[in-house]
């Protein structure tokens, strides 16, 4: 029965280590993808194709899709410790995982507020993108 679970828990170490890997990856690619978005966007409002559209809408944008990879790259480094918890790994996710939601709390924080100084046109813009 021994033989069993250890190979169980090998298989469940596998599967969490691609699982995070994966998430990680994922996490990267919502960066590209949100980079890329504010670029663009950046790019047309420089050249006066969007002039309604404000530097501020476009942070606000950026900064929600960053609020999402760091909850991506929390998930990860969840799924990192709980395969081989030991004291020390844990006190690192603590450490990290404290840092990710404090930022995590502030942008939130930030884009609230800055989305609610926005004009209404540019504030249903940036509430279609949250959504």
């Amino acid at each position: 029965m021994a033989g069993f679970a250890s190979v169980l828990e090998g298989i469940v170490r596998s599967i969490a280590v691609y699982v995070a890997a994966f998430t990680e990856g994922a996490a990267a690619l919502v960066v590209i993808a949100a980079v890329l978005e504010a670029l663009v966007a950046a790019a047309r409002a420089l050249i006066g194709v969007d002039r309604e559209v404000r530097k501020e809408a476009i942070r606000l944008r950026l900064g929600r899709w960053l609020s999402v990879v760091l909850e991506f790259l929390l998930a990860a480094d969840i799924l990192r410790t709980a395969i081989a918890p030991s004291w020390d790994d844990i006190g690192k996710l603590a450490a990290i995982a404290g840092i990710r939601t404090a930022l995590n709390y502030f942008l939130q924080r930030e884009v609230r507020e800055a989305s609610q100084s926005v004009n209404p046109p540019l504030a249903a813009l940036l509430e279609v993108g949250s959504k």
